[in-house]
């Protein structure tokens, strides 16, 4: 599936892929028994929950920062809010365009605020206000700076079976919620999948949600297909047990990297799902396989969690047996991944450059007909805790200067002087910051040659270390990406080894003393160099001490966490023979 295709839309703007019509795999019209409304436009009550004399809230009250994501309906941007007692928080605000809403479509969002404004819990989003414009309905959510599932997945291409098993078991919390609640979720996949600032998930976007089921079952043609259940694709009405299934898909992504079920069209892909054997790969453990197969029941009555057990009979599988299930939900539980905290004004880090490089511009938008507004009566929303008057903007959400954001220019702060080295993809010189003379060791890349994201998350989740080179600061110039780094005095080890011709036992013992330390941090992180050598060695100070070695280049580290197999395909190119292991080899 074309990456580009996939790619994260944020917080449930509407992508191509996903499906809301009762038309078939190859487009003929199939007649279905749709569970939205009719094609009138039927008003849906929804009470306001606003306290006397607190002001209403409006777009006016909300700064623009980002575009999060977009589709055919609207855009998310991330906000921040200018007034009231959480002034200075940063929110997600999804836009939706009154007038490129069919009545189904303004069902669903209203659908998806009701939702919202129902359900509490640890691992779904957060709605905490909803209001409306002439043209426009406006949903404020929780803002997770870690970005979606998917695209953590599509940039380590697939996970370990202990990071599986942590989303999964949180995911399994989230579902047996929504079904507790009565609602079908119905459109589960890595994009709807978001990650907070600790690592833990959160569930969003209730488009597609269906509450409550009517008569047992649901059937609308709706979802993502290469996720949806043999009952939904053949339409004989589907229950929470769909779910179940989307779970299984997710399950089998995230473990190997594809989908278990997808051909080159729809309905061969549909075809698949009906009637296909399932190929379970041999590198994964019994304990995943065996879980896979009780997902992927085509018969639902038999699939797991749709038992009379419920959930409780897939927290008893075996696959979760290592899962305290009551740490979980009160998020005591050892993270697998945590991503870093970027700098300031950089909140959008984890999110696709193709949205968050826009402009962020909300247009007036035309309503849909002159009685728009009617339509969306009593969409209002405050979130109750609002209203108590108990939120107290976080530190890190307040507005914030720091000495090197990728906002600023690189030029109008700092002054090139000469190279310090050159590598394959990049050239580090020194530099000086025209404020304070104070000198750094600036990593120029070509953008167009060499991806440094990775690179970048490492050194700012672990930069603090004194055996890793610390990051100042990340510019983007025409191009190139300027890592500002800390100087090291030093010269590198390669340097001091050649000079010494032969070091003293006791001196090399420090040093690699020093340095296995900093090794063995790298790898409690789950995080493998892969291109250590003296060359990549340097002594912090000017005296060179052993205390002092420090380990620079990460272009080639890799956040692998329990030791998933990498794929280098430029190694023996780039990496110095002497120093890979036969294993890479």
């Amino acid at each position: 599936m074309a990456n580009t295709t996939r790619r994260l839309r944020a917080i449930g703007v509407s992508r191509s892929l996903r499906i809301v019509s009762s038309q078939s795999g190859d487009g003929d019209d199939v007649p279905t028994n749709e569970d939205g409304p009719g094609e009138g436009e039927h008003e849906i009550e929804l009470g306001e929950i606003v306290r006397n004399g607190h002001d209403k809230t409006d777009p006016s009250q909300f700064v623009l920062l980002k575009v999060l994501g977009e589709g055919s309906f609207g855009k998310v941007f991330l906000v921040q809010k200018m007034v009231g007692a959480d002034a200075g928080t940063l929110y997600a605000m999804k836009v939706l365009k009154k007038a490129t809403l069919k009545v189904r479509d303004r069902h669903r969002t209203k659908m998806e605020r009701n939702i919202l404004v129902d359900v509490e819990h640890p691992f779904i989003v957060k709605l905490h206000y909803a209001f409306q414009t002439e043209g426009k309905l406006y949903l404020i959510l929780d803002f997770l700076r870690g970005g979606d599932l998917f695209s953590r997945l599509s940039k380590e291409v697939m996970f370990t079976e202990e990071d599986v098993k942590f989303y999964l078991a949180e995911l399994a919390l989230a579902l047996n919620h929504l079904h507790y609640l009565g609602i079908i979720y119905r459109d589960l996949k890595p994009e709807n999948v978001l990650l907070d600032s600790d690592g833990h998930i959160a569930l969003t976007d209730f488009g597609l949600s269906k509450q409550p089921i009517e008569e047992g079952k649901a059937y609308s043609f709706c979802g993502t297909v290469e996720y949806m259940a043999p009952e939904v694709v053949n339409r004989k009405g589907h229950t929470f047990a769909a779910d179940w299934w989307s779970f299984g898909v997710l399950m089998y992504e995230m473990l190997t990297g594809s989908l278990p079920f997808q051909g080159p069209t729809r309905r061969d892909t549909m075809t698949q799902i009906l009637k296909a054997k399932l190929g379970m790969p041999a590198n994964l453990s019994t304990e995943a396989q065996s879980l896979l197969r009780a997902l992927f029941k085509r018969n639902p009555a038999n699939r797991l969690g749709a038992g009379p057990g419920g959930v409780e009979d897939l927290k008893r599988h075996e696959f979760f047996a290592t899962i305290d299930w009551e740490a979980l939900l009160s998020k005591r539980i050892k993270i697998p991944f945590k991503p870093a905290v970027p700098a300031p004004g950089n909140d959008a880090y984890y999110f696709d450059s193709e949205f968050t490089s826009k402009t962020p511009k909300d247009s007036p938008g035309v309503p849909a007909s002159a009685n728009a507004h009617e339509l969306f009566k009593g969409f209002s929303f405050v979130a109750p805790c609002l209203l108590d008057g108990n939120v107290v903007a976080k530190k890190n959400d307040m507005p914030q200067k720091a000495l090197c954001t990728s906002a600023n220019n690189f030029f109008e702060e700092y002054e090139l002087l000469k190279i310090l080295g050159t590598g394959s993809y990049s050239v580090c010189k020194l530099a000086r910051h025209k404020a304070t003379g104070q000198q750094y060791a600036v990593k120029i890349i070509n953008k167009a040659s060499c991806d440094c994201l990775e690179e970048v998350e490492i050194l700012l989740r672990y930069g603090h270390h004194p055996g890793i080179v610390s990051l100042k600061g990340v510019y983007e110039e025409a191009g190139e990406v300027y890592l500002v780094l800390q100087l090291l005095q030093g010269r590198d080890l390669l340097d001091y080894m050649i000079a010494r011709k032969r070091l003293p036992e006791n001196e090399a013992a420090a040093i690699l003393k020093t340095l296995a330390e900093t090794v063995a941090f790298l790898h409690e992180n789950g995080v493998v160099h892969r291109d250590l050598k003296p060359a990549n060695i340097l002594f912090a100070s000017g005296d060179r001490t052993p205390e002092s070695v420090t380990i620079c280049d990460m272009g080639f580290a890799k956040q692998v966490l329990k030791w998933t197999l990498i794929k280098c395909e430029e190694l023996r190119w780039v990496i110095f023979y002497s120093y890979v292991p036969k294993t890479v080899c």
